[in-house]
């Protein structure tokens, strides 16, 4: 039996057969020695090993599959060697799931010891705050939203209530933080806001706090004493240079050298986000359908994205390609200085900086003259599509943003490939009108 490759693993969807009672069930894709990728309706992927012990089949859940080493669950590789553990245990007449469960009840007992612990000491607000910054550290893997959580707790929150035992925590000390901020910073009060209520519910989950008394709660809480953040925010958008200016930006775009360079004209011809094509690899590169398949765990809404790619962005990639750091399927499409690691999103940023020179205002900006950022291309993409008639659904989708209403956004199983790819080589056409023909030229190798 032929076994799974990283390309298989990552092209893997569900089938859509329905079973006689008319409902979807997930689908398995056997790798061999007991191992199976996992796959439901949805497109979630997970492994399980299924065995025979005591004379009875049994199946585990290993958990979600990760296409490389820094994610979240177990790639292809590790997967099968934990499986290749587990039959050891079975083989040696160990049950891998009692074993399991005995390790869950051993962590369960520690993590219950270290909360009467805490409750003999007195844990400070800043005590389980920063048991929720390692959480929080291990979940998201934008380094930016770790240094922002980290950041506005130490700013804000814990010069008046860090050193307070967590118990003692009420709505008064809460609005003494917030109260400041909320109508100079509001995305930040905001935010913060969140923050202090995840703390003091896991205080709770500790047995820390009574569970139903969270004084940073908004609804029925904060709500009504705060000013909605609607009546006192201010709308910062990204600024964006506006849609008729691209083509000319695109054009001297092409006159900079470098990596970076040629990862923001991507960015600019998929009107995708710089954190999705700083991290792209050359496996998610259909070349030969000429579509570039995001995985679950770099989007932001953490769903598969599909980009059809224009002939633009294949001449971007076949560009860089002499570039490529290591021959593997994982290699980054657009490598770092470093060998294995990914342009920063300040590298973008400095190549518009340089384009910018010391003009001021800057020659590239939005209508209130602030240097434009890598960003807010999105929203000149997203001006041109409507000024063009293109459907907005269609927009929305090449965006990628999730849809506000959830009804809806539960039905739209369907991306619309096909439909989305006549919107984006048109937006290729318009960018590319005053830069030249989107042909391949002398790789560019001097820094961005």
């Amino acid at each position: 039996m032929p076994r799974l490759t990283v390309p298989e693993l990552r092209a893997a969807r569900h089938s859509g057969r329905v079973t006689e009672g008319g409902k979807k069930r997930p689908e398995r894709v056997p790798d061999g020695d007991g191992l199976y990728l996992q796959i439901t309706p949805e497109g979630a992927k997970s492994w399980l090993f299924r065995f025979s012990f005591a004379g009875k089949a049994r199946e585990m859940g290993l958990g979600s599959v990760a296409l490389t080493d820094d994610r979240r669950g177990l790639t292809l590789a590790n997967a099968r060697r934990e499986v290749a553990r587990l039959a050891l245990a079975v083989r040696e007449g160990r049950d891998p799931i009692h074993e399991r469960d005995a390790r869950r009840a051993e962590a369960i007992a520690a993590v219950e010891a270290e909360v009467k612990e805490a409750k003999q000491k007195g844990r400070t607000f800043r005590d389980v705050a920063e048991i929720v910054l390692t959480k929080v550290e291990r979940e998201r893997t934008n380094a930016k939203h770790q240094y922002q959580w980290r950041q506005s707790l130490e700013s804000y929150a814990f010069p008046l209530i860090g050193d307070m035992p967590v118990a003692d925590v009420t709505v008064a000390d809460v609005l003494r933080v917030l109260t400041p901020i909320w109508e100079s910073k509001t995305e930040t009060a905001q935010r913060l806001r969140g923050r202090i209520e995840r703390v003091l519910t896991v205080a709770a989950a500790m047995g820390l706090r009574p569970r139903d008394q969270n004084p940073a709660v908004w609804r029925g809480n904060l709500k009504e004493i705060l000013p909605a953040p609607s009546r006192v925010a201010t709308v910062q958008h990204q600024p964006a240079l506006d849609m008729a200016e691209v083509p000319a930006f695109l054009k001297a775009l092409r006159a900079r050298e470098g990596v970076a360079a040629l990862s923001l004209e991507f960015c600019i011809l998929t009107a995708a986000r710089s954190g999705e094509v700083r991290g792209a690899r050359w496996a998610e590169m259909n070349l030969a359908d000429e579509v570039w398949e995001v995985p679950a765990d770099r989007m932001k809404a953490r769903k598969p994205h599909r980009v059809p790619l224009t002939a633009a962005a294949l001449a971007v990639l076949k560009e860089v390609e002499p570039l490529r750091q290591t021959a593997t399927p994982e290699a980054l499409v657009f490598p770092g200085s470093r060998e294995g690691k990914a342009l920063s999103d300040m590298t973008l940023a400095a190549v518009i900086k340089r384009m910018n020179g010391k003009s001021d205002p800057p020659a590239w900006r939005d209508k209130a003259g602030n240097a434009v950022v890598p960003h807010g291309f999105r929203a000149a993409f997203k001006q041109w599509a409507l000024v063009q008639g293109w459907a907005d659904h269609l927009s929305e989708m090449a965006l990628a943003h999730q849809d506000a209403n959830k009804v809806r956004a539960a039905y739209a199983r369907e991306d619309l490939l096909a439909e989305r790819r006549p919107m984006m080589e048109a937006w290729a056409r318009f960018c590319t009108a005053s830069a030249g023909q989107a042909v391949v030229v002398p790789l560019r190798t001097a820094k961005g």
